[in-house]
């Protein structure tokens, strides 16, 4: 009977603290709010991000991704990763605080990196006219040997594609009849051995893209990085077979 009182109190005290203490912590925590940053419109990739592009949305706090931006001063005046669509929440990955268009990249030329423009001979062989600037793609080569895509274009990415009248994918306007002019040649941001392979293959053979990735910054430049080692283990290999 003892031991049966004693067990007793301690589910009274328990009962008590989860219904007084407990409970309302909880709550709390489930009904907390907080101000993030939501976008009103849809947004395409490369686009520069005005105040009449977002929204603020007090929402609940609970499982919110810490790369949710809320504060519309850290999205004002940077430019999408990616396309956007409206009602969706602002990422920190989503933002970059360069634009992606030809001339942008051109400025960051050192030359360690260079701008080469090839021909889009078909329809089927530049992606339909769908390749947009930062894409990551692969470069895919027929000469009578067979067609292939040579380990050193495997991953290459797109500055901009260009219409047969000079104009660039992100300076593109839409037809009157509501088609777009599409693109004659794309220009890809390559090293030097990889200009001269593109410039032999397409003297030489005939080449077709295929889209690999598109999407956000830090992912598009694994995939650079991945190529970029091919080159530096062919360096190396080099150097220990002259040893």
């Amino acid at each position: 009977m003892k031991n049966r009182t004693i067990l007793g109190i301690i589910c009274i005290v328990l009962a008590v603290a989860v219904t007084f203490v407990v409970a309302p912590l909880v709550n709390k925590a489930a009904a907390g709010t907080t101000n993030i940053i939501r976008m009103n419109k849809d947004i395409s990739q490369g686009k520069k991000i005005t105040a009449d592009d977002i929204m603020v949305v007090k929402v609940g706090s609970t499982g919110l991704q810490d790369i949710v931006i809320k504060d519309k001063i850290a999205v004002i005046g940077k430019y999408a990763t990616c396309d956007i669509k409206a009602n969706t929440n602002i990422l920190s990955t989503y933002l970059t605080d360069t634009a992606d268009n030809a001339d942008d990249v051109f400025r960051t030329l050192d030359g360690t990196k260079q701008a080469i423009s090839i021909t889009i001979n078909s329809f089927a062989g530049g992606v339909s006219g769908k390749l947009k600037n930062g894409d990551i793609i692969s470069v895919i080569v027929t000469t009578d040997k067979g067609t292939t895509i040579p380990v050193e274009l495997s991953y290459v990415k797109v500055i901009t594609t260009t219409t047969q009248k000079g104009t660039d994918k992100d300076e593109l306007a839409q037809n009157e009849d509501g088609t777009y002019d599409l693109p004659s040649t794309v220009t890809l941001l390559v090293n030097k051995v990889q200009s001269t392979l593109l410039a032999q293959y397409e003297k030489d053979g005939k080449i077709h893209l295929s889209l690999v990735y598109r999407g956000n910054q830090a992912t598009a430049d694994n995939f650079l990085k991945a190529q970029d080692k091919v080159f530096t283990q062919s360096a190396d290999s080099g150097v220990n077979k002259n040893e």
